[in-house]
């Protein structure tokens, strides 16, 4: 009896034994498996969200509103003046619609000779811009005159807080520059002008680029003083005559 129950302790402990291997060999199966998918995963949601970096020297996208003119030099009935439309798209004479918002000329010139593929034999394009959406910058806050200005030549950006009219009183010489760095991201600099205004630390001015945005924010003093009026008349203490 005794040496029977020793025998089935010991097939017993030998069944835990094996499902426990079974166990720990599909656990690392399982891991081994979902693993690259695991390491792969982090790495694609961090390419997804990190903003590209900007170009040095963007080339102009076609806008809504902008005026085309094509040219053909060698069909010349084909040529034709057209505007972007507001959904994007070009009419094209003979060759229908072409979305072309976004695009850069070179660009556009490719789509103009896909489009006419069909009816022209290898075209020649000529694309001139007529009239396009003007480069701008904006500035906001604590200056003179907030709003939007025509980025007509390259400026700094005190020279951009000039334009809009100077420092207002209340407002802080540390400024915030946002630059757009991709669709869905922008890039914020603060800007301490304060030893700039003093002739220090010229090379620091930063030069804007189409689409910036400054913005002057408020003194802490103009803040408080609309809610504590401290240029109040002194009255004397009540005097009696005990």
């Amino acid at each position: 009896m005794a040496e029977r129950r020793r025998w089935m302790l010991g097939w017993l402990g030998l069944s835990l034994l094996l499902n426990f291997c079974v166990a720990v060999a599909a656990q690392e199966h399982h891991a081994n498996s979902s693993e690259p998918a695991n390491e792969a995963s982090p790495a694609g949601s961090q390419d997804a969200q990190r903003p590209t970096p900007a170009e040095r020297n963007p080339r102009y996208r076609i806008s809504r509103d902008d005026v085309l003119a094509l040219t053909f030099p060698l069909s010349p009935e084909l040529n034709q003046k057209i505007t972007v439309q507001p959904d994007g798209f070009i009419s094209l004479q003979n060759a229908g619609d072409v979305y072309v918002q976004g695009l850069t000329v070179r660009e556009l010139v490719q789509a103009i000779k896909k489009a006419y593929d069909g009816i022209l034999h290898d075209p020649i394009v000529d694309v001139d811009l007529v009239d396009f959406q003007k480069p701008s910058f904006t500035v906001l806050g604590q200056v003179g005159k907030p709003g939007q200005y025509d980025l007509r030549n390259d400026i700094t950006v005190t020279q951009a807080i000039a334009v809009a009219g100077g420092f207002a009183p209340t407002a802080k010489t540390q400024v915030f520059l946002y630059r757009a760095v991709s669709s869905n991201w922008a890039e914020v600099r603060e800007l301490k002008l304060k030893d700039l205004l003093n002739g220090k630390k010229i090379s620091e001015d930063v030069h804007l680029r189409a689409g910036d945005m400054i913005f002057v924010p408020e003194k802490f003093i103009a803040k408080f003083k609309t809610y504590v009026p401290y240029n109040v008349a002194f009255i004397p203490p009540y005097k009696t005559n005990y």
